[in-house]
């Protein structure tokens, strides 16, 4: 394999120190070692393969093997081997220290094109406690705390929380959001208040102030204009199909008669169709909602068979007096113009950038975690600018600009190893002149030593870089921590909010200064690097010179994350020089795309932000996938086939034929009888996905429970406690992604019942005083809004909503009768049956547990990044001529990269939800998912360091010539297959809840005796075509592909330990001995 990598970091930084493999290799035939241990392969100058045994006598029966007939490439090994090969295998010592890996093919080789032969080794011993306490060290904030269960922890917890979220509201944007949002209530629920407007408004006044809980004003502009016409043609939509089912069954005295089942039948297949479209286009969550309760109004409410049409108006009027409320706060009371949540990201994605540039510094996991999370925030920050109206001086097409330059940056800084002695060793060396006489401390101690070395040519060599490029570097680092610090005021500043950073510099930034700093501190670089070109103090090659490639390694990625920054700054630049006005933008997001999402506060007042998050990332990535799993792998034979003519006996890499090109030609040949199968087939499939499966539990649920408004013997107490309010409930809470739990029943049932108990409160006060219930509304409802718009509970904060208001209106304009403490219980109660039945069913019917999903996804993403790894392996390794990898193919890369990046990070928030879970059997352990996580994130990485080391490394793909790639492609072959089907086998364990077998073949094996063969074919050092900084690159990044692949094989190794750990294993030894 044409490998070689930067700094291979030991298998033993992530899994503890004694983990170690143990025990030669296991062969097939192990009653035959000793004579097979006497045999050894002789160099044949003829196709021909003979055996010299010890014996002339000796036969060898070859069964489904022959002679190979690729001519022998033995040499030599230790006198003249592939600089590639030791290079390998000086960094591969570590990763399988004691295995006998050396496989003897004794000048035979086995007929088995298109499969492999693993190779299997006796599995790793390691300490349980010791491997969970490294994982451990990664683990998120989230999870340091204490049980969930724990009384004493959730007081500290929610004492906490309260004091942060009073911080929140009086120091920051939340607190205007929050006061706008209660203001529009507010007022309508004063309306109401008015015996007046109170009259005015009908028998349910207090739907005005409904509306204004549904769609509160606490949003930007173009926000809340959306909401607008979405609720109210939602309410539209449901008062009209109620009004048609009250006429229906109005309409003759035999639809009289059986009003109750026409209703019925009208509410079913309202209900069920527009619970398939909630779950089909989120853009018409808010839509969805308000029919669905417009429904249940006209259906359940007041129910008799003498139908008042005011009571269509009853509802409408208000309802839409509401929403035009709501517009006018939202546009009169600071009004947000939509700009302001997108320049709040781009300034978090920046200021984890000056971060992350901080160098040199340990290389952290949650700084990592931090660029990855501002990776895909600030592409969902974008879309969200680009989805609704807005008013702002940002032109769209400039942000998808300048998001991708940031990400681009991003990937620059996620390149880089910061962990460098670069800095030091050049402090150290220009203060060695003046201050030889003074003493040394300990950190300079450790660096000169690296630099001595024993006094050979490799320290001079580090000495020379650190001495040209150390000074440089800094002043580089420098400018662009400076550029970006420019980009973020600068961007604030167009978006109207520089006091965000006014706090933390006084003095304005010059964009066109900072600009020609970052130049100069290039050109400098430059210039430095130019001067080391061709100097004698420099090595010929830097295969053997690790610690000098690690040096170049660092510098290297910084230069290419210079030019990004430069790219960016000339951007941000460019806009504000055009100085581009307050303007309309209209919605720019393509309409197929906007109707499967929505803007960011609906995303929230949905409910279940996490789940749906991780589930759309999951289907996007599966979509995208889809391109690759399509794609069929067809091996051609290496060997004589009789009847086949010369050119098929020719070495010839394998094609790939795609695998819908054969399906259309096929699909001519299908009658139209198999067709309109297939088709029904695909209609049956899809009623069973999730869409179908919420639609039937909301119409059960919604049905069972309104059953009692048409049976004449509940008919009067479901009218006169207006138990319709539990049916509400039910299609407000009920989530199609997020299943029920025992938190969410306490939680939700617990604020429903505060809030009837409050409004009973507040009505009994004093007599129903309209004033003292403005005070009791103005205490209760500051919070529970704050819980319901910003909270991350905004469900149970709803119910505590629409619990009060309900309730003390009603109280207020019923005088309290027959009395106000059986008028509370009887409508608590109905808020109270309708969360308990909602999450109840969610729990119970194709419930959402998160533990089971996390385990599920982490199958998906292992197969994910197997796929990736076969794409870098069959688009940047092994390519034929003519099919290098070109810019169209990188940054489809880069696309597929970044969903991978935003799967890792939903998964991690996925991790979080199964804190909230009770499990009966024993407490989840999140350690061995956390370490899964981390070592497939890890894999993934190495893969994109591969991918950017091949882009270099291309002139050493090609330089071995055909003879010498046919004489590894079976090698080669081995060591991809081993670790795509260690990977399958893990992710099917994952996937089925099955233990692993616990003899896997062995990528280690695999790999080793791919470097040993390469030592045997190529021979010596390879030639590489290009000179100067050309050829000191590839040498380098020669150095970096290796290590990468090597890495790659140790994260197969700990995948399988922490897989293990979730899954078991299927062993043969008691547990004391595994």
């Amino acid at each position: 394999m044409v490998e070689g990598s930067a700094s291979s970091s030991d298998v033993r930084s992530r899994v503890p120190n004694h983990v170690a493999s143990d025990g030669g290799q296991h062969r097939r035939n192990r009653s035959k070692q000793s004579s097979h241990n006497s045999l050894s392969a002789r160099p044949n100058s003829t196709n021909n393969t003979q055996l010299d045994a010890p014996s002339s006598r000796l036969s060898v029966y070859f069964g489904s093997y022959g002679r190979s007939p690729r001519p022998s490439f033995e040499a030599d090994v230790g006198a003249n081997s592939s600089s590639r090969a030791s290079i390998g295998h000086l960094q591969f010592e570590h990763v399988l220290d004691n295995a006998d890996a050396e496989l003897h093919a004794y000048g035979v080789q086995e007929l088995r094109d298109g499969f492999f032969d693993g190779s299997f080794i006796r599995p790793m011993r390691h300490d349980r406690a010791e491997l969970m306490e490294k994982a451990s060290e990664s683990m998120p904030e989230f999870f340091q705390h204490h049980h969930p269960l724990s009384l004493r922890h959730s007081l500290s917890v929610q004492w906490h929380e309260l004091v942060f979220y009073f911080k929140q509201i009086t120091n920051s944007r939340s607190g205007i959001q929050l006061a706008k949002s209660f203001l529009g209530f507010f007022i309508a629920y004063l309306m109401c208040l008015v015996p007046a407007a109170e009259n005015w408004l009908g028998t349910y006044s207090y739907i005005i102030a409904l509306s204004t809980i549904i769609n509160h004003p606490g949003r930007s502009i173009g926000s809340q204009i959306d909401g607008a016409l979405s609720t109210t043609l939602g309410t539209v939509a449901g008062l009209a199909w109620g009004s048609l089912a009250l006429y229906v069954s109005t309409s003759t005295a035999t639809a009289r008669s059986g009003y109750g089942g026409v209703l019925a039948t009208f509410l079913v297949l309202f209900t069920a169709s527009i619970a398939w479209l909630r779950c089909i286009y989120m853009r018409f969550y808010q839509a969805v909602i308000c029919a669905g309760i417009a429904i249940c109004y006209t259906c359940l409410a007041n129910t008799s068979q003498a139908v008042g049409w005011s009571k269509i108006f009853d509802y409408g009027i208000p309802w839409v007096l509401g929403q035009a409320l709501c517009l006018l706060v939202s546009f009169l009371v600071f009004p947000d113009t939509g700009s302001r949540s997108l320049a709040i990201a781009l300034h978090g994605s920046l200021t984890a950038l000056e971060e992350g540039l901080v160098l040199p510094r340990q290389d952290s996991i949650f700084l990592r975690r931090k660029l990855a999370w501002s990776f895909v925030d600030i592409s969902q920050a974008v879309r969200d600018f680009t989805i609704d109206l807005s008013v702002s001086r940002f032109d769209p097409n400039d942000i998808r600009s300048v998001r991708n330059l940031i990400q681009g940056v991003i990937r620059g800084v996620l390149a880089i190893k910061p962990n460098t002695s670069l800095m030091d060793m050049a402090d150290h060396l220009s203060e060695l002149p003046s201050k030889e006489s003074e003493p040394i401390d300990g950190h300079q101690s450790s660096v000169y030593d690296d630099l001595s070395l024993c006094q050979t040519s490799a320290a001079d060599a580090i000495g020379l870089v650190s001495r040209v490029l150390g000074s440089p570097t800094r002043k580089l680092i420098g400018a662009m921590v400076e550029g970006i610090s420019g980009c973020d005021a600068t961007i604030l500043n167009l978006a109207g909010h520089g006091e965000i950073v006014r706090s933390s510099r006084t003095d304005p930034y010059n964009l066109e200064q900072t600009l020609r700093c970052l130049k100069s501190a290039i050109d400098g670089f430059d210039l430095a690097d130019t001067s080391l070109i061709g100097d004698s103090g420099l090595p010929s090659t830097y295969s053997k010179h690790p610690k000098l490639v690690e040096l170049f390694l660092f510098v290297h990625p910084v230069r290419q994350t210079a030019d990004r920054v430069q790219a960016l700054l000339q951007k941000i630049l460019q806009m504000q020089q055009r100085k581009r006005g307050w303007t309309i933008n209209l919605p720019s997001y393509p309409l197929s795309k906007a109707l499967i999402r929505t803007n960011a506060q609906v995303r929230h007042d949905r409910g279940g932000l996490t789940a749906g998050f991780y589930f759309r990332s999951k289907g996007q990535l599966e979509k995208t996938m889809q391109d690759l799993q399509s794609k069929v792998y067809i091996p051609i034979t290496h060997h004589p086939v009789p009847g086949r003519g010369a050119e098929a006996d020719m070495p010839s890499n394998s094609k790939y034929r795609e695998e819908q090109k054969i399906a259309l030609a096929a699909a001519h040949e299908i009658s139209d009888h198999l067709k309109s199968r297939y088709q029904l087939w695909q209609i049956l499939h899809r009623m069973q996905g999730f869409e179908s499966r919420f639609a039937f539990k909301v119409t059960l649920v919604t049905t069972l429970l309104s059953i009692p408004a048409w049976l004449p013997q509940s008919r009067d107490w479901w009218n006169t406690n207006e138990s319709w309010w539990a049916v509400v409930t039910v299609w407000v809470m009920m989530h199609p992604r997020v299943g029920g739990n025992f938190q969410d029943l306490a939680t939700r049932s617990l604020y429903a019942a505060i809030g009837a108990i409050w409004a009973g409160l507040a009505d009994a006060s004093d007599h129903g005083n309209p004033y003292v219930m403005a005070i009791f509304a103005a205490l209760f409802m500051l919070p529970m809004m704050h819980r319901f718009t910003q909270s991350s509970h905004p469900r149970s904060g709803i119910v505590g909503c629409i619990s009060f208001t309900v309730i003390s209106l009603s109280a207020y304009k019923n005088d309290g009768k027959p009395s106000i403490v059986d008028f509370t219980w009887t409508r608590g109660l109905a808020f109270v049956v309708g969360v308990v039945s909602a999450v109840l069913v969610n729990w119970v019917l194709w419930p959402f547990v998160a533990r089971h999903e996390l385990r599920k996804s982490l199958s998906a993403m292992m197969l994910h990044s197997a796929l990736i790894y076969r794409g870098v392996v069959a688009k940047y390794i092994y390519y034929n001529p003519g099919e290098e990898p070109g810019p169209q193919d990188v940054a489809r890369s880069e696309a597929l990269e970044g969903r991978l990046r935003e799967g890792f990070v939903r998964i991690r928030q996925l991790m979080e939800l199964t804190q909230h879970e009770i499990r009966l059997r024993a407490p989840f352990d999140p350690l061995p998912y956390n370490a899964v996580i981390d070592s497939c994130e890890r894999f993934f990485e190495h893969l994109v360091e591969v991918r950017q080391s091949s882009l270099y490394f291309q002139p050493h793909m090609l330089a071995s010539g055909p003879a010498a790639a046919s004489a590894l492609i079976s090698e080669r072959r081995d060591a991809v297959a081993v670790i795509l089907m260690n990977i399958y086998i893990l992710a099917c364990a994952l996937r089925s809840n099955r233990p692993v077998p616990r003899y896997l073949p062995s990528a280690a094996a695999a790999r080793r005796k791919l470097l040993d063969r390469m030592e045997v074919v190529e021979g010596g050092e390879v030639q590489v075509g290009t000179t100067g900084r050309g050829r000191r690159w590839a040498d380098v990044y020669q150095y970096a592909f290796s290590g990468a692949l090597t890495e790659v094989v140790e994260e197969v190794q700990v995948l399988q330990l922490f897989t293990r750990e979730i899954t078991g294993e299927v062993g043969f030894d008691p547990p004391s001995q595994i």
